[in-house]
């Protein structure tokens, strides 16, 4: 990401979202930049002889229902190529409709009638064969397209076995073998399924006496046939797809935006909610500052724009606005991320409080804390759904929670708690669900922190393990969430780093002509700067 004036060198991308930006993590050392608090017009500017590469948007205009339609369908491609690079567990498999749907029953309607037709036809004396000659032409046309380009000799058979005309020929002389004919297919698929599918060949080649239960099964199998070369195909693209992932992501952008004007509306808006919020707490420390000091007006840095714009990220609220166009392709992992934070902040809040609400006798007994967040990390979960109550599930973890406490503190003759004691414990838990709460805000501030720590230190896999005073009881979550959002801001930053470099020079100096921008060669030069 052009976002100072270096020099890019070129990379290229791991195997999956982790791989790739965890190799990334080794090459780079920060998505900060030193330089950051040295801002300047010229943090966007390079030396002339550069080559030039900056992301370019058209001037709005009026778009037509097939130019949205080709930009929806640009949409849908650059999130399924990003899910092709980064998932190595991506695969596709049949699609099941929901039983009862209405996809589902006029599906299985249509195709009754279609082979109910079929049925009768061959039962007919003499046998009318139309529509078994036209299932021998599709799968035909089927088990060709699994073929590579020079499979020649093979093509050649399957012309040679379901020879359309010469079945024609045949039907017309009441002289068409339909049984041996399904047998060569099926001798046709062993060749060219995969391994896994052997088991469902073998059930095939067992045959039916019903010759229309036995299309039925060939037409199902050949559609597992289908995902598998589909997949194989996937595993063989992934590689290259991979080896230049950040391009291929960048460039599909560029297309989008090269067709929608306004696809950086809600980003360009992320980043200045970030600039002004920068600038409003830079003029309030000015007041503290020296007279000398105040007539050098600092302006935040790029790294720190991109950093203060990623933390809001974790507290985004879709139901206000929706996620930034940038992060498109990374919502669900983002979105994942959010939720299993906001169920840990809960359960160390919990814990937080029982353990200040009870005191000494419970401390120190690792295996009462493990069953204890083991105990609020099941009531807790699915906190995120829009119709969980979570008012009601940290009563019922009082509760929960309040009978191990008794369990352990009468295990060691320790009295029960009173009455008293339970109803305050449950009372302060359940008053976590208040935004001013200061155990929420106390957690909330310092997982805040952890995280800018991360986004800002030079190498922030040595600081994972350096979790603030408070929240030990989540330490292993907070860390395997930490990595994983480090890894995305890193990979997300050498993707679009352009685009935001862009538009923070507008933002920033709206008031004089753009300055070129640097050229990126790659992912490095977005992540971290020399």
């Amino acid at each position: 990401m052009p976002l100072n004036n270096e020099r890019p060198t070129s990379t290229s991308s791991g195997e999956d979202q982790g791989s790739d930006v965890d190799s990334s993590s080794e090459r780079h050392d920060s998505v900060t930049s030193t330089s950051d608090g040295e801002f300047s017009r010229a943090s966007f500017t390079s030396d002339s002889s550069s080559k030039h590469c900056t992301p370019s948007s058209s001037p709005p205009k009026i778009l037509t229902l097939d130019e949205v339609m080709t930009a929806a369908q640009d949409i849908i491609s650059l999130k399924f190529a990003h899910e092709l690079i980064m998932n190595r567990n991506i695969l596709r498999e049949p699609v099941n409709l929901p039983q009862n749907s209405l996809w589902k029953i006029v599906k299985d309607t249509v195709h009754k009638a279609y082979w109910d037709i079929l049925e009768s036809e061959l039962k007919e004396d003499p046998p009318q064969y139309e529509h078994a000659i036209k299932l021998v032409e599709e799968i035909r046309e089927i088990l060709l397209s699994f073929l590579n380009p020079g499979a020649n000799r093979m093509r050649t058979q399957i012309m040679e076995i379901l020879d359309v005309d010469l079945i024609r020929q045949q039907a017309d002389n009441n002289a068409v073998d339909i049984q041996g004919l399904a047998s060569s297919i099926i001798t046709t698929m062993g060749k060219l399924c995969a391994p896994c599918r052997d088991e469902e060949l073998n059930k095939l080649q067992r045959g039916s006496d019903n010759i229309v239960m036995l299309f039925k099964e060939i037409f199902r199998v050949l559609d597992l046939m289908k995902m598998d070369a589909i997949n194989s195909e996937i595993d063989f693209l992934r590689p290259m797809l991979q080896s230049m992932s950040v391009d291929c992501e960048r460039s599909m952008f560029q297309r989008i935006l090269d067709k929608t004007p306004t696809a950086l509306r809600h980003t360009t808006s992320w980043i200045k909610a970030s600039i002004e919020e920068l600038l409003l707490a830079s003029n309030s420390n000015m007041g503290q500052t020296s007279s000398q000091e105040k007539q050098q007006k600092v302006l935040p840095g790029p790294f720190q724009i991109l950093n203060n714009a990623f933390l809001h990220i974790l507290t985004w609220d879709l139901s206000k606005s929706p996620m930034p166009e940038t992060l498109m392709t990374q919502e669900l992992q983002l979105r994942e991320i959010q939720s299993q934070l906001q169920q840990y902040q809960a359960i160390n809040e919990v814990l937080l409080i029982v353990y200040s609400t009870v005191g000494g006798p419970i401390q120190g007994l690792a295996s009462l804390s493990e069953r204890l967040k083991r105990m609020a990390s099941v009531l807790l979960d699915g906190m995120h759904s829009p119709h969980f109550n979570l008012e009601e599930a940290l009563k019922g973890a009082s509760e929960q929670i309040c009978c191990e406490l008794n369990k352990s503190l009468t295990e060691r003759d320790y009295p029960a708690l009173t009455p008293a004691l339970q109803a305050t414990l449950t009372g302060q838990i359940c008053n976590i669900t208040q935004r001013d709460n200061p155990i929420r805000t106390l957690v909330e501030d310092r997982v805040h922190q952890y995280f800018k720590m991360l986004l800002r230190d030079p190498k922030p896999q040595v600081k994972l393990e350096e979790v603030p005073a408070g929240l030990s009881a989540i330490k292993p979550e907070l860390m395997s969430l930490g990595a994983k959002y480090v890894s995305l801001v890193k990979y997300n930053i050498s993707t679009y780093g352009p685009f935001y470099s862009d538009i923070i020079r507008k933002l920033m100096f709206s008031d004089s002509p753009p300055a070129p921008t640097p050229p990126v060669d790659t992912a490095q030069d977005s992540v971290t700067s020399s």
